[in-house]
């Protein structure tokens, strides 16, 4: 049996191993797979794994011999699924890998904005504290959040785990989300959309990306925030209007915002929020700390070995 890997490289860019998955068939692994090498590198295979390269009607329609794709992701819009259906094809992802590593650097933005720890290191660096006047000195406002509130768009696993650090921080949590029950079990106070968006001080965003949540933070929700508000984006870059977000922090609507994604990725040099104020733009890595991606693989293997063994699990388009 043929395996095929499609865009491997930000799974394992070399430091983790791909032998579990040998041991399934022959395998023939790519970094990565521009478009038009789509079907020259699939060719007879039953079995492609994908991240980001997308696989839809004009691949299945030429590809008669492929029976399943493992999309390395919990996302799997780059997967046409329903189409993928029609053609007999099971679609797995791998949800509940990456929880607390996407918790853990939603904090790690936050704190950075407000303590702006590594401009303050440079500045140390630089000689200006040893210039200093006084045994400390600060470049920028500093933000405790203890007391605080934090409005948490989307809560499931990453939301609901982004909700427990802000619990130990002395942090205020509403939180907008689909299933209410799951959130008041939690202790959490269950907030209208509105009502989020005027009490936070600030707003996380860990909310998938469908038809009603691309562009949901746009002019009209942004001047329905508290003045001074923060906004971090650890979800799917689209989900924000990012020249509309540009403008608010340009003019102070916003205090700042820390996004880890963007509505084009890599990010292209004419986005808006290169050039906004306050704004820490990391380059998709809130899923990456190693042991994370040595789950994601673990679980991406033991889905192919399923499906071999006749009970697929984590199938996206039963």
């Amino acid at each position: 049996m043929k395996i095929v890997v499609l865009d491997g490289y930000t799974l394992n860019p070399g430091d983790l191993s791909w032998e579990r998955l040998e041991e399934l068939g022959e395998l023939d692994l790519y970094d990565r797979t521009p478009k038009d090498k789509i079907l020259e590198r699939i060719g007879s295979a039953e079995i492609v794994f994908t991240n980001k390269t997308p696989l839809g009607r004009d691949v299945f329609e030429k590809l008669p011999g492929l029976k399943y794709i493992g999309v390395l992701a919990t996302g799997f819009n780059v997967v046409d699924v329903d189409v993928a259906k029609e053609f007999g094809i099971t679609v797995t992802n791998v949800p509940d890998y990456g929880t607390m590593a996407v918790a853990q650097f939603t904090f790690a933005l936050l704190l950075e904005l407000c303590h702006h720890v590594w401009e303050h290191n440079l500045a140390v660096r630089s000689g200006e504290w040893s210039r200093s006047a006084d045994f400390c000195f600060y470049k920028y406002p500093l933000i405790g959040l203890e007391g605080k509130t934090l409005g948490i768009i989307g809560f499931g696993r990453i939301g609901r785990a982004v909700a427990n650090i802000a619990r130990a921080f002395g942090m205020n949590v509403l939180a907008y989300g689909r299933n209410k029950n799951t959130i008041a079990e939690s202790g959490i106070r269950f907030a209208e959309f509105d009502e989020l968006l005027a009490e936070s001080d600030v707003i996380t965003l860990h909310c998938p990306l469908t038809e009603s949540t691309r562009g949901m933070i746009n002019k009209n929700t942004i001047s329905r925030m508290k003045d001074g508000a923060m906004l971090i984006n650890t979800a799917r870059g689209p989900i924000i209007n990012e020249a509309d977000l540009a403008e608010a922090l340009n003019n102070g609507k916003l205090a700042g915002a820390a996004v880890d994604v963007v509505s084009r990725e890599p990010i292209r040099e004419d986005n808006p929020l290169l050039r906004a104020k306050n704004c820490i733009i990391t380059p998709h890595i809130a899923w990456a700390p190693k042991e994370t991606r040595e789950r994601l693989m673990k679980i991406a293997v033991e889905n192919l070995r399923s499906f071999l063994d006749g009970n697929p699990v984590n199938v996206v388009n039963p």
